[in-house]
């Protein structure tokens, strides 16, 4: 039998579970609370859970790599949800080019990486 996937989702910690949740979901995506201690994040076909769990070591060497189809709207979308003027300890940072596209980052109230990239 060869190996058949409907999915995959990866599991983020948050450092204040909460914070986290109205972050992600000011981002843009919808939640659906699977427990008080889980919740599944979405956009269109793509999702990550979110955990009420944090281990500094872990979160700070998080990362998300979020595909978008146009890195520099994505950028400008960013800039106006002012995430850092909510969400202490959040930073947008800007685009950066390389060979195989261009991506900008954003940090989470927790510490998690988000990146968010366009292939060329």
């Amino acid at each position: 039998m060869k190996l058949e996937l409907n999915s995959i989702r990866t599991f983020i910690g948050s450092k204040d579970f909460d914070i986290s949740r109205a972050f992600y979901r000011d981002l843009g995506f919808e939640e659906t609370t699977i427990s008080d201690n889980l919740s599944v994040f979405k956009i269109g076909e793509c999702a990550f859970y979110l955990q009420k769990a944090y281990v500094k070591d872990w979160v700070d060497n998080t990362m998300i790599f979020l595909e978008v189809p146009d890195v520099n709207k994505c950028f400008e979308h960013l800039q106006q949800l002012e995430l850092d003027r909510k969400y202490p300890g959040t930073q947008l940072r800007p685009i950066r080019k390389d060979s195989w596209g261009a991506e900008c980052f954003v940090i989470d109230p927790a510490g998690v990486l988000i990146h968010f990239g366009e292939f060329y």
